[in-house]
């Protein structure tokens, strides 16, 4: 069963896009606000976002470039008076469609399917190019079950922490993690804890995957934020 969170909207257009989709087969998710939007597509777990524009209490464009910055999730920006201009902001801001409204549910419903049927595709090819790998990336090859990895024909020499690091970072590829929620999901500790030693082990992997292949810079700090696993 697919997730879908949708975030605004009237009282009306949100019960019936909630109704309409529970019936699709979705679990629904409805958050009132921005605000409560934003923590409930932090806490993860949702296929698809839709946000509506005008949000009752911020930009839904600037909401979309947060839930981007985060996470690689499907977002569909929905505008009561599209416009060219906020259009092309939406998709600038990473946004994968931008619907006008009123659209039939029928429509909005085969718009959604589209993309999440190409992203379930994508996801299918990623796995078979690596034949029983479990993640990869451009010429980097994961095998979790085996805890090996390896640029090209090249194994990378790494400590299970390191291991544990690059396979949590490359499996939530574009998605921001700070220092805390990667202490948090790599070392299964409070985020209290000594959080310099995700900042050594993160210089520790970029070295000895530069040793590898020199070029290579997947890890990307993002300043003020924390670090992602970027895949272009």
């Amino acid at each position: 069963m697919a997730h879908m969170l949708i975030i605004g909207g009237t009282g009306t257009s949100s019960a019936w896009e909630k109704g309409f989709f529970e019936k699709k087969g979705f679990d629904v998710v409805a958050a009132a606000s921005g605000k409560d939007g934003l923590v409930a597509a932090k806490q993860g777990g949702a296929d698809v976002i839709l946000i509506h524009s005008p949000l009752p209490d911020g930009d839904s464009i600037g909401l979309c470039c947060q839930i981007r910055a985060a996470q690689s999730v499907p977002v569909f920006l929905v505008a009561e008076r599209g416009c060219d201009e906020e259009q092309i902001k939406a998709l600038e801001a990473g946004a994968d469609d931008y619907i006008t409204a009123p659209v039939s549910p029928a429509v909005m419903a085969a718009r959604i399917e589209a993309c999440l049927s190409m992203r379930r595709r994508l996801l299918e090819e990623r796995r078979t190019v690596g034949e029983d790998a479990d993640i990869c990336a451009g010429d980097l090859t994961i095998f979790i079950r085996r805890r090996q990895a390896f640029r090209g024909r090249t194994e990378i020499p790494l400590t299970v922490k390191e291991f544990d690091l690059l396979a949590f970072l490359a499996g939530h590829p574009d998605q921001v993690f700070s220092k805390q929620e990667l202490f948090k999901q790599v070392w299964h500790l409070d985020a209290s804890g000594d959080l310099a030693t995700v900042t050594v082990h993160i210089n520790r992997l970029r070295d000895k995957l530069n040793q590898v292949s020199p070029a290579f810079t997947a890890i990307e700090t993002v300043w003020g934020n924390g670090y992602r696993f970027q895949t272009a």
